[in-house]
């Protein structure tokens, strides 16, 4: 067998079948480096040209053509880092936000219309095989696959309430109604989303969800929510909760929000301290009963206008 014709041939027709060959992405007039350089800011937040072409494995003078037609048409800004001088952050501009939400529908609507011919079964088998790809690859690479966030899909926010509902009642021993809660929370949340206004992410590692976090509209004016964030045991540990709630909170200054609050319980020790030393304040107690425990609740804010850009919090706990 010749492994690398069937590799070849392989990649020939998958390049056809998505439309890689085009000048441009299908329904996008970015090119695909353009595409991908969007895509990693949006799902992986701000950062440095070097490490956006060490992500991407591509060509730094190349990447730089990329990011300079992204700048021209005011799809990304560059800012200096708080903690290194010398270093510029890149990060997408609200238009650039919207070229991405353009691009990832696009897609989505492409690659659907690839699968529409495949049945259920043949479907799994595709996705299985694709990962036995990743992985074999992956064994001989001693770069672990990179941790993404990326927006919701269908089935996800039936998988958040799920492991969220089982991982509490392991750690915490709370009973289905915080089952109930979550539900409730997310239903309405997918009921009467306003993507101006709110946002969420899964974090997902080869086909995984490690975790997630979502930005909600708040009670008042100026005030969003940060709510139902958690990250899965075996990602815990590698900043992922901090990342998913940098983040959440980079967001929330995008959409113009003037505060950010959340609501946790004090058994969540650990974080406390991380709140603390992001700039939220505990503005607010109250012992309730709830989830079949008697539990001391905390309110925690954040003044989005006056703390530092470099916002942390913590990996689990809130609601």
């Amino acid at each position: 067998m010749d492994t690398v014709r069937e590799i070849r041939q392989f990649n020939r027709f998958y390049t056809r079948l998505v439309g890689l060959l085009d000048e441009h992405l299908p329904d996008s007039d970015l090119s695909l480096l353009e595409g991908r350089a969007t895509y990693e800011l949006a799902t992986g937040g701000k950062q440095t040209a070097a490490d956006l072409a060490r992500t991407l494995d591509v060509d730094k003078a190349q990447l730089s053509r990329a990011l300079q037609t992204l700048k021209r048409r005011k799809l990304l800004k560059a800012e200096v880092d708080p903690g290194h001088a010398k270093k510029r952050l890149l990060s997408l501009t609200p238009a650039g936000r919207v070229a991405f939400t353009e691009l990832e529908h696009g897609t989505r609507l492409r690659m659907e219309s690839v699968l529409e011919p495949l049945s259920g079964t043949k479907r799994k088998k595709l996705v299985s095989s694709l990962r036995d790809i990743q992985a074999t690859f992956a064994a001989s690479d001693a770069k672990p696959p990179a941790v993404v966030l990326r927006a919701p899909v269908p089935g996800d926010l039936g998988w958040v309430i799920h492991r969220q509902a089982v991982l509490y009642a392991q750690e915490y021993g709370w009973d289905w109604t915080y089952e109930a809660l979550i539900a409730k929370i997310l239903g309405e949340f997918a009921a009467a989303f306003d993507p101006a206004k709110e946002d969420g992410w899964i974090a997902e590692r080869a086909g995984h969800i490690l975790g997630s976090i979502f930005l909600m509209k708040g009670d008042a004016a100026g005030v969003a929510k940060l709510r139902l964030l958690y990250v899965e045991p075996a990602a815990r540990g590698l900043g992922l909760g901090r990342r998913l709630v940098d983040t959440c909170v980079g967001r929330a200054r995008e959409l113009g929000y003037r505060r950010l609050s959340l609501w946790t319980n004090d058994v969540l020790t650990a974080a406390r301290r991380i709140y603390e030393t992001s700039g939220f304040r505990l503005v607010q107690e109250n012992r309730h009963l709830s989830f079949g425990k008697d539990l001391l609740g905390q309110t925690w804010e954040l003044d989005l206008l006056n703390a530092g850009s470099d916002s942390r919090a913590a990996t689990a706990g809130t609601r």
